[in-house]
């Protein structure tokens, strides 16, 4: 054995304990469910989100200790005129086909058949006493600069908040933050905050950079409520370059996503792009069920919902209408060349983030993962090879410190995922162990 010195020996190897300091009152870790805008734009009668009550229910039963939603605080508390439409909410979804369907009828997230009105304010209020009834804490974020209101139906929502200047746009997300805040506190419920994010992934939103202003309204934020721990989460950390975030965060809230072979196919079939003049090209062409109608025939939403929306048209179409085993198939036949490069993505991201959030002494949250986007009901993220990725996503952040994490970004009451109980109960025990 030698003895030579090889500098090892200088390097702390201890990732002992979270990252930085929680609030007392908060669990000692966070194991999220990821309900983003679903909970207001999924409750038509018989949806996942009907009866709040039974929907916190059934996610504390297993296991969970949070959610993680879209609050809406532009449309309830962002002064922009807004009230009424608020109060009397029409949820249409992309809206309905020529065919008698509606547009993303396979598209995960996007599969709102609509057709009901809600007072979103009173259901933001429903959804708490439920959360308290079931010891459930909660994620605030807004999704309203990425695709929440192109689920309404009316278009007032969108415009509203697209008038702002791109400049003005953290500064208006703070100023409704601090009266959502105010009003959830007047109705007891400020402890059930775990968390509040300016906005959910600001990288891949209509906002500037989180430097052009964000981190400043995230700061303000603070000084208003130093209880609370206020942040803004990245939809794709920069890993390699952390040293490059500003400075202000109150929680390191990142998603880690490996996509891979995923990737891999989606560049094949061009799914993800617009405006592609061989759309579908032979590819996707392959991968659609039998009798799938043209673009031309199958139609397209209102325009202004893809102004609303990251999401493409072409991508509403190929998920409508990809055959799902023969999307699954092609990830299981490929991903065997992917599996080494996946695992390291996710572990090597993992470990910047709570390295990161360790030298700035704050909490990591890994408020999504593992895999990434996928139609409906494509099951490789649920299969064996997925929940194997999270599990590994899972003990890497346990083991450096990560104070919060989800199953995965499938594992929630809007998702065929939901059903799988066993697996669920498991990882939310070894979570909640740690």
């Amino acid at each position: 054995m030698s003895d030579r010195y090889l500098g090892s020996g200088t390097l702390d190897p201890s990732h002992a304990g979270l990252t930085g300091p929680v609030p007392e009152h908060l669990p000692s870790r966070l194991t999220i469910s990821l309900w983003d805008f679903s909970w207001y734009t999924r409750a038509e009668a018989g949806g996942p989100y009907a009866d709040l009550d039974a929907a916190c229910a059934a996610t504390a039963a297993l296991g969970y200790n949070t959610i993680r939603i879209c609050a809406a605080p532009l449309l309830l508390f962002g002064n922009l005129g807004l009230d009424d439409l608020a109060s009397a909410l029409e949820i249409e979804g992309l809206g309905p086909r020529p065919d008698g369907g509606y547009f993303g009828q396979r598209t995960r997230w996007y599969d709102a058949p609509g057709g009901y009105t809600l007072d979103l304010a009173a259901r933001l209020t429903e959804l708490f006493d439920a959360a308290s009834r079931h010891g459930l804490v909660v994620i605030l974020a807004s999704w309203e600069y990425q695709q929440s209101p192109a689920f309404a139906r009316s278009e007032d929502w969108f415009r509203a908040i697209d008038a702002v200047p791109l400049a003005d746009r953290y500064a208006l997300l703070a100023g409704a933050w601090h009266r959502l805040i105010l009003a959830l506190t007047d109705a007891g419920h400020r402890q059930r905050i775990a968390l509040v994010e300016l906005h959910n992934e600001v990288d891949f939103s209509i906002l500037p950079r989180l430097q052009d202003g964000g981190s400043e309204a995230v700061r303000h934020l603070r000084e208003l409520h130093p209880d609370l721990l206020v942040t803004a989460s990245y939809g794709k950390p920069p890993h390699l370059t952390m040293h490059e975030l500003p400075d202000g965060l109150g929680a390191a809230q990142f998603h880690i996503y490996s996509y891979g072979v995923l990737d891999a196919l989606q560049k094949r079939i061009d799914i993800r792009s617009e405006n592609s003049p061989d759309f579908p090209n032979p590819e996707l062409t392959s991968l659609l069920q039998p009798g799938a109608p043209t673009p031309a025939c199958y139609g397209r939403p209102a325009e202004w919902k893809f102004a609303a929306t990251v999401v493409t048209d072409q991508m509403v179409y190929g998920y409508d209408w990809i055959d799902a085993e023969a999307w699954d198939a092609w990830l299981y036949n490929e991903y065997g060349a992917y599996r080494e490069v996946m695992r390291r993505e996710i572990e090597s991201r993992v470990i910047a983030v709570a390295g990161w959030a360790r030298w700035r002494h704050i909490p990591a949250i890994v408020g999504e993962g593992w895999i990434g986007y996928t139609p409906l009901h494509g099951t490789f993220e649920e299969g064996p090879i997925g929940r194997d990725l999270a599990e590994h996503g899972i003990r890497i952040a346990l083991e450096h410190g990560v104070w919060g994490m989800v199953l995965g970004s499938n594992a929630a009451p809007h998702h065929p995922f939901w059903s799988n109980k066993e697996w669920q109960l498991r990882l939310n025990a070894l979570i909640r162990a740690h």
